[in-house]
């Protein structure tokens, strides 16, 4: 699979780290949040069939991080 690295172009997915779902935001405020919401934070992820927003790290170029849109089902990358 080719994933294009928004710095250094489309590259093998060997040079990349997977960053988890690009749309998990971070509690507001972290000391108020129970066992149980931390846990929702940091355990569960969606993990739907088709189009899925991702993290990823490129980890042996640019040493970067960026989201972008792949279709879970196909790999297909959407720009």
């Amino acid at each position: 699979m080719l994933i294009p690295c928004p710095w250094c172009g489309d590259r093998e997915d060997a040079e990349f780290k997977y960053g988890g779902a690009a749309d998990v935001a971070y509690p507001k405020d972290p000391g108020s949040v129970d066992d149980q919401a931390w846990a929702g934070y940091l355990f569960f992820r969606p993990n739907p069939k088709g189009r899925f927003p991702e993290r990823w790290y490129h980890a042996a170029g640019c040493r970067r991080w960026f989201n972008l849109v792949r279709d879970t089902a196909t790999h297909e990358i959407v720009t």
